[in-house]
């Protein structure tokens, strides 16, 4: 049989306000006292609703400031007492304490305050402790006691109200509790890491919001992205986003926040760039990105850092693809793309554009976490090694390219030519597999590469590379050296005329 509670008695103790008027107004309907401090006394009872205060429960006023307000045996003893324990039933009986059948708390906001840039002594007195402990009491005996941590419980508990009362199972206490750990955890997560700051000295993460894939990486895998999508996008149009999304999505913002400058469009197959173009419009950027690899892009994630309009969309239109991320659409273009009603319209929300500085993964019994590959070089960190210097269009594409390689699989090569990308050789185990994988794709859909610049992701350990590139016609290099070999690879350029920088900045992507 359902153990079913009714609720008698209510501590409410709340931060944030905001939709608790209508759970307070059913809790009273239904005969249940409540016990509120401070400010949320004072809240219900502008509501014209009967509240006792903490202070006449436990006969003792808030002292420290209000550090102290809730942590007394008469309010945790009436949380924590088991109901069917006889040795508890004496207990409370004898010191007159009562039984709280709900808690309704929150927490000081901690990691608000954090990001406030707060002095340390004001994010000291976020670090809440009553509330802490009046979830974990409550949570522990879910068997007799209801535990509401947060504003996203108050929906499920007005529901319970509405439908039956002030009477919850044991089941929906579980449930209630299970959230409730799950905030507290977070919480002591976030306050651990403000603490430890730098120093590493252990691996905590937390993240709410759980959206559940249609699968993982393949259908025989189940697969869950935990953190917040809306607060990244306004998701327009299209079909559930899946696990392989999420990858090309991620790959595909990181890539196009490097092209703040002009317009860029970038097409992402399989975490890497199969086309991407710097153009003065939007339209001509997709046109030339499109023509990097127009066999790749079907299937792929489109990522433009411009709006697009209905010139642009017209010309999307034409082929199959998964996803579009832009940071606007015109209402034409909308028209236009929403024609086919599984395709994923993406529009990024400009405030979301807070740098991610870690990276982490699991693997073997751990976890392995690494500062984010940040460094962008720019002209002045090119260094000109050889007896040719690369002219101003040659280091403008330079960039372009060395920008690219850092965003592709090693080992990786990129070849550019007028900010356009003419073919990429990634994830290869021989540099000059992805050297000659790069020029073959090139050519196959008619790229002329004379004059063209390649990147490298990682140095030259022999001169077999530029041997290889200066022959298919490409007239200047980036690397960024450190090889013992280097002088040989230098020693190549001089003797044919071709120009290297080195930028003293590896760019391995595994």
């Amino acid at each position: 049989m359902e153990k079913i509670k009714k609720i008698t008695k209510a501590l409410v103790s709340v931060y944030y306000k905001e939709g608790l008027d209508d759970i307070l107004k059913a809790l009273h309907a239904d005969g249940v006292e409540l016990v509120s401090t401070g400010g949320t006394q004072k809240f219900i009872e502008a509501l014209g609703l009967p509240c006792e205060a903490v202070e006449t429960l436990t006969g003792y006023p808030s002292i420290l400031g209000g550090r102290v307000k809730t942590l007394h045996p008469k309010v945790f003893g009436g949380i924590l007492a088991r109901r069917d324990n006889e040795g508890d039933a004496a207990q409370t009986a004898q010191y007159d304490i009562p039984a709280i059948d709900l808690v309704i708390v929150d927490l000081y906001p901690f990691t608000e305050t954090v990001a406030s840039g707060a002095a340390d002594d004001e994010i000291i007195e976020k670090i809440d402790i009553g509330g802490i402990s009046l979830i974990r009491a409550a949570a522990k005996n879910y068997n007799d006691v209801v535990i509401v941590a947060s504003m996203k419980q108050y929906a499920p508990l007005l529901k319970i109200l509405q439908e039956k009362g002030a009477r919850t199972t044991l089941d929906e206490r579980r449930w209630f509790a299970k959230e409730a750990f799950a905030v507290s955890s977070g919480y002591d997560t976030a306050i651990f890491n403000w603490f430890d700051g730098e120093a590493g000295s252990a691996f905590r993460a937390a993240a709410d919001g759980v959206n559940t894939m249609r699968y993982g990486e393949n259908p025989h895998q189940k697969g869950v992205f935990y953190g917040d999508l809306e607060a990244l996008f306004d998701k327009l149009h299209g079909k559930e986003i899946s696990y392989n999304n999420l990858l090309d999505v991620d790959s595909a913002l990181t890539l196009i926040d490097e092209f703040a400058e002009e317009y860029t469009f970038a097409v992402i197959k399989h975490n890497n760039a199969c086309g991407i173009a710097t153009r003065p419009t939007v339209k001509e950027a997709w046109e030339a990105a499109l023509a990097g690899d127009p066999v790749s892009a079907f299937g792929g994630i489109l990522v433009t850092n411009g709006t697009i309009d209905g010139a642009a969309a017209e010309e999307i239109h034409k082929i199959f693809f998964e996803i579009i991320i832009a940071p606007d659409y015109t209402p034409e273009a909308l028209e236009i793309l929403k024609q086919k009603k599984n395709r994923i319209i993406l529009r990024r929300k400009e405030e979301a554009k807070a740098v991610i500085t870690t990276q982490f993964r699991s693997l073997l019994n751990g976890v392995l976490k690494q500062e984010r590959d940040l460094s962008i070089q720019q002209a002045a960190d090119l260094e000109s090694i050889t007896d040719k210097k690369p002219t101003e269009r040659e280091v403008e594409d330079l960039l372009f390219a060395n920008r690219l390689v850092k965003h592709s699989k090693s080992n990786s090569i990129t070849l550019v030519k007028n900010r356009q990308l003419c073919a990429s050789g990634v994830g290869q185990t021989s540099r000059v597999d992805a050297l000659k994988q790069a020029i073959e794709k090139a050519r196959s859909f008619g790229f002329d590469l004379q004059g063209a610049v390649m990147a490298s992701d990682a140095f030259f350990p022999f001169p077999d590379c530029v041997e290889i590139a200066d022959k298919a016609g490409i007239t200047a290099v980036v690397q960024p050296g450190g090889s013992i070999n280097d002088q040989l690879s230098i020693d190549y350029c001089n003797q044919h005329g071709v120009a290297m920088v080195r930028t003293g900045v590896r760019h391995f992507k595994h």
